[in-house]
């Protein structure tokens, strides 16, 4: 049984533990709004059955589209030092751990779930060599000092598919704890947070990680990856705002499909006729729809080419009801997709419909409220990429202090490329580095010092072939003069 006095780690698994249990529920909807599988919309009451397809296939994605339309702009090119020139050494951790290709996935799950984390340790096979893994946030939960804000005791916990077990790493300043349910749980099954529910992990083998351990770097190695996180509040997904013009959008688009599936046809009326009502022949009673329980009556006019209605009633009258217009609902589709976008600082390009033929000056003015979003991003996202660098440097060894790094980041303007190149020569003209010119038309630190590299020896060459063109000519001697 585990020990829950205040602070031990015991007492960190159970109270964190928790907290993730808490937050799953809110985590599968927001998970539910990015992949386009929000509550299906609501129809007239009556007709859920009938209803049933309209309702899936009503819905539609802005949600996703409003977080990859940021995803998109986050790129980190590379690790300057403090002197600005790349940091080879974290650049190979980044490489070695391919985040430059798993970025991506980590700014996605951060901007849709509203956080993800970054783990940091030893690599199991070399104990100097940085693992760095992403972890969502389901798996993973953080706390906080309030005093310093920074983290006093982290835990993950996962479902181990081959020994069929629950799993917990708890990480605090001074101890790292590993636990395993005490009993199997299949993968369907939910964590439990009993007290009688774990236990501290024993070794398979001698050469297995202790259950209990000291931290050696007395830091937590799990770094969180917050939206857009607010002062005293949880951080919310991207489209936390629009979550509610979702469930309207697709709403709008299920009266629509209505509307035009069940008038598709001009609907046809009768007035004055006597409908005979349906009897069962074996009971002799009438017969109801199970449905609406009002009795169903024999339906003689059928539409067709080739047929004529007629009726025996004095009275009767046939006629048609008018076409329905659908440019309302199209209208309140449209402004349903405005709104979202304004909400949430998308650029409007993003909805062609009514921007035709715009010019790039127009694009930049759509872009200004969404690439301040991007950049707050890119300043959140690039302390947690720092904290990540110096944890990396202290499992590493490394004796520098690399908490002076700076990560460098693709510029999240979509410029045209005559403007870059423009502005370039501008800068060049006015004495700028070549370095500064080329970090400010995009190019990675890699590139950039290839760059510098190359114009340096090109320098070198000219100078050198400039000398011996200028260097003077030696006089000839005088045996050369007389051709003796």
């Amino acid at each position: 049984m585990l020990d829950e006095t205040p602070l031990s780690p015991d007492w960190w698994l159970l109270r964190l533990g928790r907290r993730l249990r808490a937050r799953q529920g809110q985590l599968n909807e927001w998970r539910n709004y990015f992949t386009g599988e929000p509550p299906l919309p609501v129809p007239p009451k009556g007709l859920r059955d009938q209803y049933k397809r309209f309702q899936e296939i009503a819905r539609t994605n802005i949600c996703g589209l409003i977080t990859n339309s940021s995803v998109n702009r986050l790129a980190v090119t590379g690790i300057a030092g403090p002197d600005g020139e790349p940091d080879e050494a974290a650049w190979a951790w980044w490489k070695t751990n391919r985040l430059p290709a798993r970025q991506k996935q980590l700014y996605r799950s951060a901007l849709s779930q509203s956080v993800a984390y970054v783990v940091v340790g030893p690599h199991p096979q070399d104990p100097r060599r940085p693992l760095i893994t992403l972890d969502h946030a389901r798996n993973a939960i953080i706390e906080r000092d309030p005093a310093t804000n920074e983290g006093i005791a982290s835990l993950r916990a996962w479902h181990d598919d081959i020994e069929g077990v629950g799993r917990a790493v708890v990480q605090t300043r001074e101890w790292v704890v590993r636990y395993e349910t005490t009993k199997p749980l299949s993968g369907r099954q939910g964590l439990p947070w009993g007290r009688e529910s774990w236990r501290v992990r024993q070794p398979r083998s001698d050469d297995g990680p202790p259950g209990v351990q000291r931290n050696p770097w007395k830091r937590i190695t799990v770094v969180p990856f917050s939206c857009m996180p607010q002062l005293g509040e949880d951080p919310e997904p991207e489209f936390g705002q629009a979550m509610g013009i979702q469930e309207r959008l697709n709403l709008s688009i299920l009266n629509r499909m209505t509307a035009g599936r069940y008038s598709a046809y001009k609907q046809k009326w009768v007035k004055g006729h006597k409908f005979t009502r349906a009897i069962d022949p074996a009971t002799g009673l009438e017969v109801l729809d199970p449905a609406t329980g009002q009795p169903v009556v024999e339906q003689p006019f059928t539409p067709g080419p080739d047929t004529v209605w007629a009726s025996e009633g004095k009275d009767t009258q046939f006629g048609e009801f008018s076409q329905i217009d659908l440019t309302m609902f199209l209208k309140e589709h449209e402004a349903d997709i405005v709104s979202a976008l304004l909400v949430t600082s998308t650029p409007a390009y993003y909805w062609l419909s009514s921007l035709v033929n715009i010019s790039a000056d127009t694009v930049t003015a759509l872009d200004l409220q969404h690439i301040a979003k991007v950049q707050e991003h890119i300043g959140n996202f690039g302390e947690s990429w720092e904290t990540v660098n110096a944890l990396a440097g202290l499992i590493a060894g490394e004796e520098r202090d690399l908490t002076q790094a700076e990560v460098r980041w693709r510029d999240p303007r979509q410029l045209n490329p005559a403007v870059v190149v423009d502005a370039a020569v501008k800068k060049k003209s006015l004495g700028y580095p070549l370095s500064v010119i080329a970090e400010d038309m995009g190019e990675p630190l890699s590139r950039i010092k290839r760059i510098t590299g190359t114009a340096a020896a090109d320098q070198m060459i000219a100078a050198a072939l400039q000398n011996q063109a200028s260097a003077p000519t030696p006089s000839p001697s005088p045996d050369e003069v007389t051709g003796e």
